[in-house]
């Protein structure tokens, strides 16, 4: 196989496995099984498996937000596009924490705590880019502001993503952020200086 072929291949396997059994119940002995390669295939293309779960969240995210943001595009202002688009983002970063890695092991690990410390700084550089890309953005809201919606978003859903218990608290605080915290940011984003 060549080597962009294996990496394809890796990358289905880590996505298919960390989804059914979450990262933590899934070794690299059986990734690389799933993929048909060798163990030291794997490490040659990953040094770890904290990077093949990397490549795959942020693949999924990357996906997920270009998608978002070509259907959100048509949104009758500005203020719904980008209260829209978080809240949206909002929800595929909390699945991803949900399907592919796991609250248990995200709750309880060291480790992962610093993992979603990167996720969540390369979410964010994914999402500022992405906002900036996009013309009516980039000429109408100033980077820092933008900066500071994506910074203060992210934060919020973070949070209350590490403190619910159940999928029930996930709901109610993703509809409290959605209606008594996301208008206001966007507004103060939004601001005439």
């Amino acid at each position: 196989m060549e080597s962009d072929q294996v990496i394809l291949s890796i990358k289905k396997s880590a996505r298919e496995l960390f989804r059914r059994y979450g990262y933590n119940k899934t070794s690299v002995n059986e990734l690389a099984k799933q993929a048909r390669i060798a163990k030291a295939t794997f490490y040659k293309h990953f040094a770890s498996k904290e990077l093949i779960l990397h490549e795959v969240l942020m693949d999924y995210i990357r996906e997920n937000v270009e998608d978002i943001l070509n259907k959100n595009i048509r949104e009758k202002d500005l203020s719904t596009f980008l209260a829209n688009t978080i809240l949206r983002v909002s929800r595929v970063t909390y699945t991803v924490c949900n399907e592919f890695v796991g609250w248990e092991f995200i709750r309880e690990s060291a480790n992962a705590q610093e993992y979603l410390k990167t996720l969540s700084d390369d979410l964010e550089f994914l999402l500022l880019s992405s906002f900036i890309q996009n013309e009516t953005i980039a000429l109408t809201v100033p980077e820092e502001r933008l900066t500071f919606l994506i910074k203060s978003s992210k934060n919020i859903v973070f949070s209350f993503a590490f403190t619910a218990v159940t999928d029930a608290d996930v709901r109610k605080n993703f509809i409290s952020f959605q209606k008594e915290i996301l208008p206001y940011l966007v507004q103060a984003t939004l601001l005439e200086s």
